[in-house]
């Protein structure tokens, strides 16, 4: 992936997730410009935790937010790098829900390796948990594009899926012409009028790819989004090597994660994730 070019940083034109980050604009193997901060960890030297976030998210969203301040205050994080997907936020281009948003993790993810972190996790929430899973699930990475763990959290197993009401109005919102208006001028998010072509590989394929690396799926026994045996699927189709976690009373992605279950995926995160080629 050389096209992807070195981030152009800003420390003032816009505001910083906190005092003392960094802001950068990155750009996607395809060209697209994505928003990028950075927030520095605990623990200087230590692992950095890239957060994909979910539809209509964006880095500047106070759920998002709040999720980066709490991975960077665990013990052993050495900073947090949340992103915009295209078409969300302050990013460019237009969201494809799902398919090349695996080029703006990409980005983030060797971002976050240029700034020196030994080893780096992704934690997606919802479609950003369907991104970190096919970014991790891809047969070959490009140089400095590589997971150290993956943290998928109330992802879907599979695309199309519309069995539930919150997913019938996504859907709208992606497929019709006046749903893609709402989108873009009520939820600031800009959405591809074209059909996926080809379809990408879906969640529930990815995740058979991803061992050895460290994989832990997280999904909430109250999401009105995607039942339960979504996350069963992703976990059976690992063949045993994803942890599972079904967090009783926990709703849908980063909007709803409480505090507590934040900590112990950086915690989990943390305890997992080592350097390729470093010693268990």
């Amino acid at each position: 992936m050389e096209s992807v070019s070195e981030p152009t940083v800003a420390r003032s034109c816009v505001p910083s997730i906190v005092s003392g980050g960094m802001r950068a604009v990155l750009t996607a193997e395809d060209r697209v410009p994505i928003d990028a901060a950075y927030l520095p960890g605990s623990t200087p030297g230590g692992l950095a935790i890239v957060v994909a976030h979910g539809f209509t998210g964006a880095l500047e969203r106070p759920a998002v937010r709040r999720a980066a301040e709490i991975f960077a205050g665990a013990a052993g994080v050495g900073g947090v790098v949340t992103f915009s997907f295209r078409g969300h936020g302050r990013s460019g281009g237009r969201s494809t829900v799902g398919d090349r948003e695996v080029l703006d993790l990409d980005a983030a993810v060797r971002w976050a390796r240029r700034l020196g972190h030994p080893a780096v996790a992704s934690v997606g929430f919802s479609m950003g948990g369907s991104v970190v899973l096919r970014h991790a699930g891809r047969k070959t990475a490009h140089e400095g594009a590589h997971v150290d763990a993956v943290v998928s959290v109330s992802a879907p197993a599979r695309w199309y899926y519309r069995g539930t009401a919150p997913m019938r109005r996504v859907h709208w919102a992606i497929t019709q012409p006046v749903g893609r208006l709402v989108s873009r001028g009520l939820l600031h998010t800009r959405i591809h009028d074209k059909d996926w072509d080809p379809v990408p590989v879906a969640p529930v394929e990815a995740v058979r790819s991803i061992a050895p690396t460290p994989l832990l799926v997280v999904h909430g026994d109250r999401d009105g989004y995607f039942p339960l045996d979504h996350p069963l699927s992703l976990a059976d189709a690992a063949g045993g090597a994803a942890e599972l976690w079904i967090e009783p009373g926990f709703g849908h992605a980063e909007n709803a994660a409480a505090p507590e279950l934040l900590r112990r995926i950086a915690g989990w995160t943390a305890e997992r994730a080592r350097p390729a080629g470093a010693p268990a």
